[in-house]
């Protein structure tokens, strides 16, 4: 089981849910195996973009960003490709910076860095550093960031702006309101986020972000998963375990985009705050659980794995909606069980779960060469399948 991230003072017990970051003591390293296999594909447009970046005078350093970082696993090899990508342009210091929320497990973030065999660090003159700090204000000085990477972050919102009273995932409640009032915020949030980036980023820079999809009429994909949590919460307030004012705001800060949603800010004219969208698709990526299930057979595991996928993710945000401290033995009996029953669920009916997924990569407008070099910023992107092509 996943051990529980540490209370958050600044959260008042039983204020409604509270977006927190992943799971603390490399819980999260060690349940995010689905999320390591659907951003694999985006590594080869970070490469690609490594490639076509333009580069700052080599009297100053290139500054890398890696915003939501969690506990750093899944950083390792797309910042390593980003940092082997430049180098065999230039030879100047390389600055990492990892971001993530004020209380992200930054020890584990660090330690993975320094003692992971795959870590980016046997490359020379790369300095890593962490900002503890929302991701939806600037975090880098203007003008400073040549390449960024996002990846699984952006989908969590900066706040929730409503309960939802009848499931964990907003993409599946019945009420059209709170969908309605889910989507304005993610909304919003896309816009703050990309405003920020566009300030950090350096002329000719790029951005690759790979986030949770989802199609035009809202659905998230993973619904066995989220089904079997809502199943299972309230099963524990008809044991008594939890209240069900507490369940009712355990529904998570989370929202998947859908293409249109992702390329509303650009607008007709493929621009916002000086950034344009050079390549946008959405894709189904592989559920290896249930493809080791199908090797097996065995359920539990299946149940198990997908279990602990959601509790190192969703967990520690659920947790701030109880009205008792997140690692107090009353949360941690309640967490605990919540973890048992959805195992006991998905394994008793295991079904091979959708993972709709976005990747995306941003440019920032830059000199008349480097827009040669890259084909330009300019081209008209068209939709077709879900998938922004140049035309």
């Amino acid at each position: 089981m996943c051990k529980r991230s540490p209370a958050r003072p600044e959260i008042a017990i039983g204020d409604s849910v509270q977006t927190a970051p992943m799971a603390a003591d490399g819980a999260y390293n060690r349940n995010s195996r689905i999320q390591a296999v659907g951003l694999t594909p985006a590594v080869a447009l970070l490469e690609q973009a490594a490639a076509i970046v333009e580069l700052p005078d080599t009297a100053q350093p290139i500054v890398i960003a890696d915003f939501g970082c969690s506990g750093g696993r899944n950083s390792l090899t797309p910042i390593g490709a980003a940092i082997e990508g430049v180098r065999r342009r230039a030879n100047q210091p390389i600055n990492v910076v990892h971001t993530d929320l004020p209380d992200n497990d930054f020890s584990t973030l660090f330690n993975t860095i320094w003692t992971d065999p795959n870590s980016y660090m046997p490359q020379p003159a790369v300095f890593p550093m962490g900002i503890g700090r929302s991701f939806y204000h600037q975090l880098l000085a203007a003008n400073s960031l040549t390449l960024g990477w996002s990846s699984w972050a952006v989908a969590w919102l900066s706040a929730p702006p409503a309960a939802i009273p009848d499931h964990v995932q907003v993409s599946y409640s019945a009420d059209a309101a709170t969908r309605s009032a889910y989507a304005q915020q993610a909304a919003s949030d896309w816009i703050d986020f990309l405003a920020a980036r566009s300030v950090e980023m350096r002329a000719g820079s790029r951005l690759v972000v790979v986030v949770p999809a989802a199609d035009d009429d809202g659905s998230a994909g993973y619904r066995p998963m989220f089904d079997a949590a809502w199943a299972s919460l309230t099963g524990l307030v008809h044991d008594g375990l939890l209240k069900e004012e507490e369940a009712v705001q355990m529904g998570m800060p989370h929202f998947s985009r859908s293409v249109a949603e992702l390329a509303a800010p650009f607008g007709d004219g493929g621009q916002f705050a000086g950034l344009t969208i050079e390549h946008l698709e959405t894709f189904n990526s592989t559920d290896e659980f249930w493809d080791e299930y199908q090797s097996t057979g065995n359920a539990e595991t299946f149940g198990a794995r997908w279990a602990g996928i959601f509790a190192a993710g969703a967990f520690p945000s659920l947790a701030t909606a109880l009205h008792s401290p997140p690692d107090s033995p009353r949360s941690v009996a309640i967490l605990d069980r919540l973890e048992v029953e959805v195992a006991a669920r998905l394994a008793a009916k295991p079904e091979r779960m959708r993972i709709p997924v976005a990747n995306i990569v941003l440019a920032k407008q830059g000199d008349d060469k480097n827009k040669r070099e890259s084909g330009g910023f300019h081209e008209r992107i068209s939709v077709t399948q879900g998938l922004y092509k140049k035309s």
